[in-house]
């Protein structure tokens, strides 16, 4: 099977988020090699269907080709590609390889099929590092999409939302002082008493799809030694956004409530929903794929127009150690993801 041997090829290939050229090569070559006509922009490959036409409505199919670096708990070699019992192991075989090879093996197989709305597929880079060179850098160079289908590990079943993702430095500000007297101002006491804050507030405004705004204490340093009051107390807050709330209200209460100083390393990755009319949703339900909100951010988060998430593999072996996917779950994947495309009825767009 095509999709499970360049698979192979791209686990063979390190592709680091900010390092992904080799593999943007390997995924240009593959789409050349079908008489596909690719472009690339920095280490993005994108293609459109072969009937394009600027009348019809444009579906983006997307996944990401980089990854994490592999956990130090690694028995195998992550960049050696094995088949054993059907699961074929390796880094970035789950997050994203199989829907990446998945999606690609469909897009070449539409290629030149006459469609009722315009097909485009970008494989992107830099999706775990969050950073600048990704779909949001080459959203520009795609013209209009009006709808996306994002492969990331769901079981094959349809995410129709997702949180969002703040992360937030904050710093507790006290001065030191000798422990053996009743000196300064301890900054690990008055952190305290902000991330018992953290711990028990409850933003008013509850999500139909999501539920609450989840916030969660992650990282705590302070102190130098044992006899020195600390002066500084850092840490760091986990806060998943809801549709209910925009990143910039949520800081706002979290700076109008804590005392320590709070510095949001981003506030790109909101929320996002699709109206359970969209005919992405529909095609999902007419399909009877489950329907489902996830609580792990992806590129949805970037690009700005409805759209699901889809893809085979499972979210929870994304960035362990020994990652694998099932040969079977790709296959099927390359079968659902053809059935899907075939039943989206554009007329029923909403």
């Amino acid at each position: 099977m095509q999709a499970i041997e360049l698979l192979k090829k791209l686990i063979s290939t390190p592709s680091f988020s900010g390092e992904e050229s080799d593999t943007a090569d390997l995924i240009y070559g593959f789409l050349c090699e079908r008489n596909v006509e690719a472009h690339r922009f920095l280490n993005n490959v994108w293609a459109k269907n072969k009937y394009f036409s600027p009348e019809k409505l444009t579906l983006l199919l997307n996944s990401h080709h980089d990854t994490v670096k592999p956990s130090p708990a690694y028995f195998r070699n992550p960049f050696e590609p094995v088949i054993e019992d059907g699961k074929l192991y390796g880094l970035g075989s789950n997050d994203a390889g199989g829907s990446v090879v998945s999606l690609l093996s469909v897009f070449c197989d539409l290629y030149e099929k006459h469609l009722p709305y315009n097909l485009f597929i970008a494989i992107t880079a830099e999706e775990e590092a969050i950073c600048k060179n990704g779909i949001s850098a080459l959203w520009q160079h795609l013209g209009k999409i009006d709808f996306a289908l994002v492969g990331e590990p769901t079981g094959m079943q349809a995410a129709i939302a997702e949180r969002g993702l703040i992360v937030l430095d904050c710093v507790a500000e006290g001065v030191s002082g000798h422990a053996a007297r009743n000196e300064g101002k301890n900054a690990l006491y008055e952190a305290l008493d902000d991330i018992l804050w953290f711990r028990n507030y409850k933003f008013p405004k509850v999500s139909k799809f999501m539920g609450e705004v989840k916030m969660t204490v992650t990282v705590i340093h302070s102190g130098t030694q044992h006899n020195v009051v600390p002066s500084k107390c850092e840490f760091v807050a986990d806060i998943r956004p809801t549709d209910c709330y925009s990143n910039e209200e949520i800081v706002d209460v979290i700076r109008a409530n804590v005392k320590s100083g709070i510095t949001p390393r981003s506030l790109h990755l909101k929320a996002s929903a699709i109206s359970e009319d969209h005919i992405l949703v529909k095609t999902a339900k007419n399909l009877n794929i489950p329907c489902y909100v996830s609580p792990t951010t992806s590129d949805i988060s970037r690009i700005h127009v409805p759209a699901i998430k889809m893809g085979p593999g499972n979210s929870v072996r994304s960035h362990t150690a020994d990652e694998f996917i099932c040969i079977e779950e790709i296959e099927n994947a390359v079968k659902q993801y053809k059935t899907f495309l075939n039943n989206i009825v554009i007329n029923e767009t909403g």
